[in-house]
């Protein structure tokens, strides 16, 4: 990958952007590592990449974070909307600020960092944008109502990014993993276990790999080698791509 691209990634603190960053850097980005967890700076440093701390569910941050990227780098070439909470809960008892929460930082934060970023993509005319969606983007579970409506959403908004983007040499994909061993997927495990009135031990084997054709939790870095193909120069001919990395979940 030409050293000269800029990337801005978000959610780097841990699992899949923490793999992404760290493999952005590698294939010589200049990388802007985005994360709420003043602890990303050492992660962000250690990996050779500038860190930003900011609160994604504040537009003006969104902003400010493209901004800032530009001010530093001199312009951006590829985003990887990664950042990403999660609550289970039924609908019944879910909260309404934590509905807002999740959708405002996955969902709405894409969309105004796309929009800050696209007039710098087609100034260059290239431009990567790489969403970080979920199996939950195709498939639903009970408790999640958020989280799958939110990626139900981010597939929508890279479809049009793709549309939109094509006569300017701007693409757009979403990577659609099933279970990623991160400290979210390691969170979940005691609320799917008291939701579901099961062990935890149960969890994984019963609910997070009960789909899965192969039968194991998939690696961080598994996802970042997708999105780096997702953007280089190779993969110019590919938008508008839902790319599961699901072990089988939706071969069923």
């Amino acid at each position: 990958m030409s050293k000269s691209r800029v990337a801005v990634v978000t959610g780097t603190s841990s699992g899949i952007g923490r793999a992404v960053v760290e493999r952005l850097a590698v294939d010589g980005c200049r990388v802007l590592a985005v994360d709420a967890n003043p602890e990303g700076e050492a992660i962000a440093q250690a990996a050779g990449a500038a860190f930003l701390q900011a609160d994604l569910t504040d537009g003006q941050q969104c902003a400010r974070v493209i901004a800032t990227a530009v001010e530093r780098f001199g312009s951006v070439d590829i985003l990887v909307n990664n950042a990403g909470i999660q609550h289970v809960a039924d609908i019944e008892n879910f909260p309404e600020a934590k509905w807002r929460t999740i959708i405002d930082l996955m969902l709405t934060a894409p969309f105004l960092l796309t929009q800050a970023a696209w007039p710098y993509m087609r100034q260059g005319g290239w431009g990567r944008i790489v969403n970080i969606a979920s199996i939950h983007a195709s498939v639903a579970s009970p408790g999640k109502s958020a989280y799958v409506s939110a990626k139900h959403g981010l597939i929508g908004l890279t479809r049009t990014a793709a549309l939109e983007g094509g006569e300017l040499g701007i693409t757009a994909n979403a990577v659609c993993p099933a279970y990623v061993r991160t400290p979210l997927v390691e969170r979940q495990i005691a609320d799917q276990a008291r939701l579901n009135r099961m062990d935890e031990s149960e969890v994984v084997e019963k609910i997070m790999l009960s789909g899965a054709a192969v039968k194991r939790l998939i690696e961080p870095g598994e996802v970042a080698g997708v999105v780096a193909y997702l953007a280089s120069d190779q993969a110019s001919a590919v938008t508008g791509a839902d790319w599961s990395i699901d072990l089988g979940w939706t071969a069923r």
